[in-house]
């Protein structure tokens, strides 16, 4: 069939690989000139089932409460006279309970560990370079108080399978060397050795390339995307700033922009973004850098070596769809980094950036047929897309193909 997928980040890119893969024509459309040129950018990098936490639990209320007066906090919430974000904001409370919490939790466990075995099967096929580790993931405690509950908040990944090591203070540097000069400030850690990272831009570009040269996937660019004209039980066309676009099936892969072409055809997504910023840094050879992805937890901050990059990322900010940042906004991202590892990155050559994640108020992002016989969605991944694209994209060619997907889809179906 002849396929467009709408949007070029990391989960459009990974769509059209599989929906090619099938046999079909697949058109990838993004407004930008090239993919993964937004969200997917310049990300974490941390590949991430040890972080699948659900952001809606029972203390999520008290700090978003606290952020309007305390700019330290993990959510930020800045006021607004946007209705949109007020809805959003209601349905996020109604999952703030801990039962919700367990269950929203589940399901992005379930859908991060399939999508890293199929990350895997991508990159074996492709081969694509992405400056990519499999070393797994360290999440740190400064104090013996935040050790203890983040090893107990860890309980329900391992009880669904997910293998977790717990570190004391003397065993963090056996698994990562580049903490030892730390040691008496780290009171232990969370060592999760089936995590990976590596640059999503990276993979996006290389799999994009790999799909025109073998795939025959073709990409419109600087094709800006202004609604969807939809009939009775089907999509008739995409409507763009270059004329009409038409196919047998459609993906819905536009990350927060989702929501806003939704509504052009009736589609309700309760999909807002919610801004992070990253800044990366050059890294030189040094036997003191790190030698896997890893989080602060205390501090909030992540790190994750590139190649020779270091990237550093940090703060989750409720302010529209703003992009903008200043310098300043990058201050305890890079003065961890100096503290972290202090002769490895050249942070006088700071790159900055923000950027917006598409989230849903349970943190589980849509996938599937919508409303009309030949839409699928594939958005709202949240903090965590880079992680789960390949697996959602397998889901999307599988539910097209009419194959089971092999994944329970409780809670992803749009309704």
């Amino acid at each position: 069939m002849k396929i467009l997928v709408l949007g070029g980040g990391v989960i459009g890119v990974t769509t059209a690989y599989y929906l090619a893969r099938d046999g079909h024509e697949v058109t990838l459309v993004d407004r930008q000139r090239s993919v993964a040129s937004e969200t997917s950018c310049a990300n974490a990098g941390l590949l991430a089932p040890g972080h699948a936490y659900a952001w809606a639990s029972p203390k999520a209320p008290g700090i978003l409460l606290k952020s309007l007066f305390n700019n330290d906090q993990a959510l930020r919430l800045k006021l607004s006279a946007d209705p949109r974000l007020w809805s959003w904001v209601w349905l996020f409370l109604m999952q703030c309970t801990s039962q919700r919490a367990r269950v929203n939790t589940i399901r992005k466990l379930r859908l991060c560990v399939h999508s890293l075995e199929a990350l895997r099967e991508v990159v074996a096929d492709t081969r694509v370079e992405y400056d990519g580790l499999n070393a797994g993931n360290l999440y740190f405690y400064r104090s013996e108080e935040s050790f203890q509950k983040g090893v107990e908040h860890t309980g329900i990944l391992r009880q669904h399978g997910l293998e977790m090591q717990v570190l004391e203070r003397d065993r963090v540097a056996d698994v990562e060397p580049a903490l030892a000069p730390h040691k008496d400030r780290i009171a232990g850690a969370v060592y999760a050795p089936g995590d990976a990272s590596g640059d999503a831009c990276m993979f996006s570009r290389a799999l994009a390339a790999f799909c025109d040269e073998h795939l025959s996937v073709r990409c419109k660019f600087d094709t800006a995307i202004q609604g969807i004209d939809a009939a009775g039980d089907r999509v008739e066309a995409v409507i763009t700033d270059a004329g009409r676009l038409q196919a047998d099936i459609y993906v819905l892969a536009l990350g927060c922009d989702s929501a806003i072409i939704g509504r052009t055809m009736g589609l309700r997504l309760p999909i807002y973004p919610v801004k992070g910023y990253s800044v990366t840094v050059p890294m030189g050879e040094s036997s003191a850098a790190p030698t896997m992805g890893g989080v602060d937890d205390d501090n909030l901050i992540a790190y994750c070596p590139m190649g020779k990059r270091l990237r550093l990322t940090s703060t989750a900010e409720f302010s529209g769809y703003d992009r903008s940042y200043r310098p300043r906004d990058f201050r305890a991202m890079l003065r961890l980094g100096r503290e972290l590892f202090p002769s490895v990155g050249e942070y006088d050559q700071p790159d900055y950036w923000a950027g917006l994640r598409p989230m849903t108020p349970e943190g589980t992002p849509f996938l599937g047929p919508a409303r009309y016989r030949n839409l699928y969605l594939n958005t709202g991944h949240g903090h965590i897309g880079w992680t789960m694209a390949c697996g959602s994209a397998k889901v999307t060619a599988d539910l097209i193909a009419g194959r089971d997907p092999g994944i329970d889809l409780e809670g992803m179906r749009y309704r």
